[in-house]
């Protein structure tokens, strides 16, 4: 109710009350003071339509970090403004304090500092800022509602970057120590020494050795300069949770160790989100920016509860990557969806880049395949063996199409996912 309507059932009760009632008059007598004196701390109150809010701080913060956005309330008005400010922003925000007193007299400013701890990923923003000025008796009080906007961008949390020195230094051994003998696929010649027992005759340089009059092999290292084109699935399996953790969050903080790794490793990385379109994309980023912007692009990514479009998928990639790559799509070894969308289209894909297929496991499942305490554990054990079965053949059949599998819980994918990968450059195989 409106503060006049208030004001005015107050004098209609102070007028009707001595009608009904011997002492009635004493009653409005003071009912009617009442009125007066909400009226008059109304009067006084500050005005907040001269309220003018700023905002600023973090645009930017890790899921599971925490931030700070400020705003800042500046009185344009004559009159000292005593307020509670109330800064709504939504739940996964993790906003706090949500309310703050202040005293603003005229001409001044004042700041609200509020700490944001976000549980999702994405872009955040406030709803709404609400001010309410009262008056010196504390009686009444004007409020004003009004937006002020401001977006925090949550990036993914990236959890696996911890395992980034070590798969480092598995690649300074690789590419610096570790030479091959033998050309692969994947190799690049490196240098010319001279033959010690074992080495293999094949990689003897007869042109060399006629020249030095000594016996000279040739050594190769692991080519730099290659493609990788990571390939996230957002379709309706990306959205299915393992543990507390969505399937996407693990493939995101995967594709981001591996874009780690192969971006020092020389290689040139590319990025597609993609469901039933394309939702992100990162190509062409220099390496000392790629890791910045695979994570921009990342996170405002949602599932999508659609089925994806493997054609269209395969279709946008082929379009991309002509030159031979190596493919790393992160999505769920479904075997109905693999067997509808994917699986018809592998020669297609295989027939010209190096396709990885990398999955998140479920530990539940293992727990329950070894369960028998009762009737209902030995029903969830079979379920459970029969899901593992599946997962197996499923997984046997694309190794059959020569794709690389990686099938892995959500704390182990990111780094089996590199180990892959550097098995493969150790391999001679990208």
């Amino acid at each position: 109710m409106a503060l006049t309507g208030r004001v005015g059932l107050l004098a209609l009760l102070a007028a009707v009350l001595p009608l009904f009632f011997p002492y009635g008059w004493v009653i409005g007598a003071i009912i009617g003071v009442l009125a007066v004196a909400v009226a008059v701390d109304f009067a006084l109150a500050g005005n907040v339509r001269k309220l003018v809010l700023h905002r600023s701080g973090d645009t930017n913060v890790r899921l599971g970090e925490s931030a700070s956005v400020g705003l800042v309330v500046e009185n344009l008005g004559t009159r000292r403004v005593r307020a509670v400010v109330r800064d709504a922003w939504p739940p996964s925000a993790g906003a706090s304090p949500r309310t703050a007193e202040i005293t603003l007299p005229p001409g001044e400013r004042r700041r609200v500092d509020v700490t944001l701890t976000p549980t999702r990923r994405g872009d955040r923003s406030p709803v709404s800022v609400t001010v309410r000025s009262t008056g010196p008796l504390g009686l009444a009080a004007r409020q004003l509602t009004r937006p002020s906007p401001w977006t925090l961008r949550v990036l993914p949390a990236f959890p696996s970057r911890r395992h980034l020195p070590a798969k480092l230094r598995k690649l300074r051994e690789l590419t610096g120590q570790h030479v091959a003998l033998i050309r692969g696929q994947g190799t690049e010649f490196d240098s010319l020494r001279e033959y010690v027992a074992g080495d293999d005759v094949r990689s003897i340089d007869w042109r060399a050795t006629a020249r030095r009059g000594d016996v000279v092999v040739r050594t190769w290292r692991p080519e730099r300069d290659r493609r990788i084109f990571l390939i996230l699935d957002t379709g309706r399996t990306s959205a299915g949770r393992v543990g507390d953790i969505p399937r996407l969050d693990c493939s995101m903080d995967a594709a981001l160790l591996l874009g780690a790794l192969a971006s020092r490793a020389g290689d040139r990385v590319d990025l597609l989100a993609y469901d039933r379109r394309v939702r992100a994309r990162v190509e062409g980023v220099p390496r000392t920016e790629l890791l910045p912007a695979m994570v921009r692009a990342m996170a405002p990514l949602e599932p999508e509860l659609i089925e994806s479009d493997a054609a269209g998928m395969v279709s946008a990639l082929l379009a991309r990557s002509r030159q031979r790559s190596l493919v790393v799509l992160l999505t769920e070894l479904n075997a109905a969806a693999l067997e509808e969308g994917l699986i018809p289209l592998l020669p297609r894909l295989t027939s010209r880049h190096l396709v990885m297929i990398a999955a998140v496991s479920d530990p539940r499942v293992e727990e329950m395949a070894a369960a028998r305490g009762d009737l209902a554990a030995v029903y969830d054990a079979a379920a459970a063996e029969r899901a593992r079965g599946e997962r197996r053949r499923i997984t046997a059949e694309l190794r059959g199409y020569g794709v690389e599998v990686v099938d892995a819980p959500p704390d182990a994918l990111a780094p089996a996912l590199a180990d892959a990968y550097l098995a493969l450059k150790a391999a001679g195989r990208l």
